[in-house]
């Protein structure tokens, strides 16, 4: 059997966690799971290449968030967020982005940035590196949105999200695959 070969320098998403019990307290935040494509986007100079979270190489699939990202001014970044295209309606949908029928206007929400202009921040608080990744994206364009997070309480995070949601979605997450990140 083959074994797969990552790119170099490949960095695998944080990835949700499944649990029964909501966490809650101070040292949780909270951030809505878009449906859509895990993707780590990377910049070094003028070269940009997305991967999906097992590694594959989807930069010529997504060409917005590509251009978006070219434009940044860091030297280099790697960004950690998901691959969303909305609907009609502002709703993201899993099956426009799966079925290729929106690669053109698919945008990357940003919830973490791992690297930046050569500087591994990964041992930097979450707090940090959201508030720089926020920074860098105020004025990027449509291909980069930052994705805000929620603190509080988790169980009240989780039934105010439901109330904006959609019933499907609600019903998915009670299996509590939700992104939920503890804070150093």
């Amino acid at each position: 059997m083959l074994q797969r070969t990552l790119p170099a320098g490949f960095i695998a998403p944080c990835l949700p966690t499944r649990t029964d019990k909501l966490p809650s307290g101070s040292q949780w935040l909270h951030e809505i799971k878009h449906d859509g494509f895990r993707i780590i986007a990377r910049k070094n100079g003028a070269q940009v290449r997305l991967y999906s979270r097992p590694g594959n190489d989807l930069t010529r699939r997504f060409p917005l968030i590509v251009e978006t990202l070219a434009r940044l001014r860091s030297r280099s970044c790697i960004i950690d967020g998901e691959a969303v295209a909305c609907d009609d309606n502002g709703v993201a949908s899993f099956d426009l982005v799966r079925h290729h029928r929106a690669n053109d206007s698919v945008f990357l929400y940003a919830f973490d940035l791992i690297e930046l202009n050569g500087d591994d921040l990964r041992r930097d608080p979450l707090e940090v590196r959201k508030a720089t990744l926020r920074s860098m994206l105020a004025q990027a364009g449509l291909g980069l949105r930052f994705n805000e997070h929620l603190e509080g309480d988790g169980p009240t995070v989780f039934a105010h999200a439901c109330k904006m949601g959609t019933r499907r979605h609600c019903v998915e997450a009670q299996g509590l695959d939700v992104s939920l990140r503890p804070l150093p």
